[in-house]
């Protein structure tokens, strides 16, 4: 609605703030109601005016990572699915990837978008020693489990000696990240759909890249597998996912572990049973992501923290080749 947007602008009463977003006062004077008493907002009770903090207009405005608008359009997906997931519950099954993207209003995958933008390069790829020079040299690179292809592009753009293929299973998902990469005059940037648990590339890549994608997978062992094999001797595999533990009682005292079982709940867990996985879900945890990476044969793997502390890399560098 442009509220939090209006009221950046400066102390407002009801009448003043409805004027400045173009709303009805009535339905404004009671959203503000609950902005006050929630502690969003402060009110000065013998002016009338509403003010929206600086330090929580950051958190609440701007296209930027910091803004959690695009959060808002997720839990409003997730939501709407929600009948289904409870169905699950009582009768098993999942919720198939194409079931939320036809409720989805594009905040499943803007959460990333300006993450992306604002440290994919220097605060992702800068943090793994070597890597932004060998993309700057010419790499062959695949971002697994693309989604919109908003970091295939983004990357395209810094590094046009690379080339960059984005999978994913998601067909709308992958118009979206073509539609972008024709509109930014890409060249180097391709997208196909396809399943991770496919893949056998020739010639196999440089550097795979999976961006909080591997947990949803129908059979992440075997997808983690085929990364190995897809791999030149000397790749590497930059493994980006949740940064929590693999047991419950590790991870209460951890705030941000509420939402993200949460969004595994709605999310991760019922669209992998739905193709017929185990549903690991974003609360695999770092113990039992190590463990399935030496299985799959990455036995040199760096842990590396990321610009989103919810988040950690996983260096993975294939040996034995």
């Amino acid at each position: 609605t442009g509220l939090f947007e209006a009221a950046a602008k400066g102390p407002a009463t009801s009448v003043e703030l409805a004027e400045r977003a173009g709303l009805h006062e009535r339905y404004v004077r009671e959203w503000l109601g609950a902005m006050v008493t929630g502690g969003i907002m402060e009110y000065d009770p013998d002016h009338g005016r509403h003010t929206l903090p600086a330090a929580h207009a950051v958190l609440l405005t701007g296209a930027t990572s910091r803004n959690i608008g695009p959060m808002a359009d997720s839990l409003r997906t997730l939501g709407a699915v929600l009948p289904k997931v409870e169905r699950c519950f009582r009768e098993g099954g999942g919720v198939s990837i194409a079931e939320y993207a036809a409720v989805s209003t594009g905040g499943l995958g803007e959460t990333w978008r300006h993450i992306y933008d604002e440290h994919l390069v220097d605060g992702f790829l800068g943090r793994v020693p070597g890597l932004v020079d060998r993309l700057r040299a010419g790499a062959r690179v695949l971002d697994l489990g693309c989604g919109t292809g908003h970091a295939v592009n983004v990357m395209a753009r810094e590094f046009p000696r690379s080339t960059f293929d984005g999978f994913d299973i998601a067909t709308a998902a992958i118009a979206d990240g073509e539609a972008e990469r024709a509109a930014m005059g890409l060249s180097n940037a391709a997208f196909s759909v396809a399943d991770a648990a496919d893949l056998a590339p020739d010639p196999p890549y440089d550097v795979i890249m999976a961006f909080d994608a591997i947990h949803d997978q129908a059979a992440p062992d075997v997808v983690l597998r085929g990364v190995r094999d897809a791999l030149a001797p000397d790749g590497l595999f930059l493994m980006v996912d949740t940064k929590f533990a693999s047991r419950l009682e590790d991870n209460s005292a951890n705030p941000y572990a509420p939402l993200s079982y949460g969004i595994s709940l709605l999310f991760c867990v019922p669209t992998s049973i739905a193709t017929g996985g185990t549903g690991l879900g974003a609360m695999w945890g770092q113990e039992l992501a190590r463990e399935m990476l030496a299985d799959a044969g990455f036995t040199e793997v760096e842990v590396l923290d990321t610009p989103r502390p919810q988040n950690c890399m996983y260096v993975c560098r294939r040996e034995g080749a």
